[in-house]
């Protein structure tokens, strides 16, 4: 079954609230400290669209979404999550490529992520960084793995015809 990536709707707020805060769920926590996630794990309409979220679907149901945030040059990688039942099926992966895509055409040369510190294996296996860390915004005392992605196009991407009548295009 193939994923399908589109633009997040206004009207899947709530959805993909829920959907984040269940994907959370999935590394162990107990309910006080999902509770303690809930506020920054809430999308509002207008952040639906402001933090350029794609969705990702598979047979048709919302499996996962993404979002990325800020203004270019640097922007952050701000949510990355997928339902339980999909983990593993390469949901995070498309995603994750498609946060870097959407960085790259929006001018970002880099994109930030502040980690869960369950997730920083699948961030740094595909291609981020760990470059420090920083202090929870829900749990006093926890540090969070800070990661960085080169969003710039890989360098030799251009390509150059050449004119085999000229000798010196082939250097």
């Amino acid at each position: 079954m193939a994923i399908v990536i589109r633009p997040g709707r206004p009207d899947e707020a709530t959805l993909l609230s829920d959907l984040a805060l269940r994907s959370k769920g999935l590394w162990g926590y107990s309910e006080q400290l999902l509770d303690s996630f809930r506020g920054e794990l809430t999308l509002t309409p207008d952040a639906v669209v402001v933090r350029r979220t794609a969705v990702a679907e598979l047979g048709g149901m919302v499996v996962g979404f993404v979002t990325v945030d800020g203004a270019a040059p640097v922007g952050e990688l701000g949510m990355l999550f997928v339902v339980p039942e999909a983990t593993g099926e390469g949901v995070g992966t498309e995603l994750f490529r498609h946060a870097v895509e959407t960085a790259r055409s929006a001018g970002f040369h880099k994109l930030v992520i502040e980690s869960d510190p369950n997730a920083e294996t699948f961030y740094l296996a595909r291609g981020a960084v760990k470059v420090g860390s920083v202090e929870s915004e829900s749990i006093a005392g926890r540090k969070l793995p800070l990661m960085e992605v080169d969003t710039a196009p890989p360098t030799g991407s251009t390509c150059r015809s050449l004119d085999t009548s000229d000798p010196q295009s082939a250097n």
